[in-house]
Order: C-alpha cells, then structure tokens, then sequence
C-alpha cells in the first residue's frame, strides 16, 4: 500500500500537469545585425549607421536575428502548483527548423494561473535561408509585426515538469506556433 500511493500521487500530478496549456504569445525584441527593427516601419526610419550596420552584416555573409519568443503556461483552476523543470525547444520559421535551446531556469505554474516567460533566440538567418533578399525581408517584416506575407513561427518544445516521483519529461514534444503578418 505504501508503494501504491507514491504512484498514485505521481500519476494526479502528472495528469494535472498534462492539462497545462503551452501557447507562443508573440515576439518582442526583435533584432536584425543590431538594429532594432520592431521600431521601424519603413526604410525611411532606419539611420545611416543601421543601413551600415545590416550592410556589413551582409558583405560578411552573415545576418544575425536576435528576438525573444513571449510564451505562455495556463495551468488550469483546479490544478495543482507545477513546477516546469526544462523546456527544450527547437524554432521553426516557415516549418523549418533552424535552432535549438533550451529554458535556463525552472518556473512555477500555480494553479488557476498563465505564466508568462520569454525565450531568447539568436540565429543567422543566412545560414537557413537561401531564398531571395525580397523573402528576407517579408520573413523580418512579419516578425516584426508590419504588413505583408505571413509567415508561420513555430516553437517544438518539450517540457519536463517536477513530480512526488522525480522529473517527468513529456513524451511528445507540444507544436507551438502563430502565423504572422
């Protein structure tokens, strides 16, 4: 019987956690060679040295994308506190996968709750796109949040929450994701 009940709390609090809701709110700081590029609506906003600075970054053949992905966790009323442990995450724009990483520190999710946290990023976008200048430009553009192309986003994540047991790791990574325009 003591055995039986160790399990028993494990499995409610896995079953609890499995309810929880993982969703990608959105992008905040976003960052193309070093120029902030959520402020700019149009080439007209960008300084000499921004137009400098996205230039060098291209004669150098790279092109460095920085942004922080806004998450969310909806631990439902009823639910017990969670405790996510990790999240290894893999970034996917337009169904392609391009880098991986993981949380860097445990959050709680008290019950009835959304947690938000963020998620850094940094990739070249270079290395995963061979498209045209034009497709670079629509893919930050809708980053951004200006018109244009949508673009799909999307985070592959796989959490592992605390249990009475020890840590659990998901079976299945969750497929987070937005189209932007």
């Amino acid at each position: 019987m003591l055995l039986v009940l160790p399990g028993c709390a494990a499995f409610q609090s896995l079953a609890a956690l499995s309810q929880v809701r993982f969703d990608l709110d959105g992008v905040s700081e976003l960052r193309l060679a070093g120029v902030d590029v959520l402020r700019i609506r149009g080439y007209e906003d960008l300084s000499a040295r921004e137009i400098l600075q996205v230039t060098l970054a291209l004669t150098t053949r790279e092109l460095p994308l920085e942004m922080t992905l806004e998450l969310q966790a909806d631990n439902p009323a009823g639910n017990p506190e969670a405790r996510l442990l990790a999240l290894d995450w893999t970034l996917l724009l337009q169904d392609r996968e391009t880098v991986s990483g993981g949380l860097d520190q445990a959050l709680l999710l008290p019950g009835g709750q959304v947690t938000g946290f963020p998620i850094r990023v940094r990739l070249d976008l270079l290395e995963f796109f061979e498209g045209s200048t034009r497709d670079l430009v629509d893919l930050v553009s809708a980053l951004a949040g200006m018109e244009g192309e949508p673009v799909a986003l999307g985070l592959r994540a796989t959490p592992t929450v605390d249990t009475p047991l020890g840590p659990i790791r998901y079976p299945r990574p969750l497929e987070l994701g937005r189209t932007l325009r």
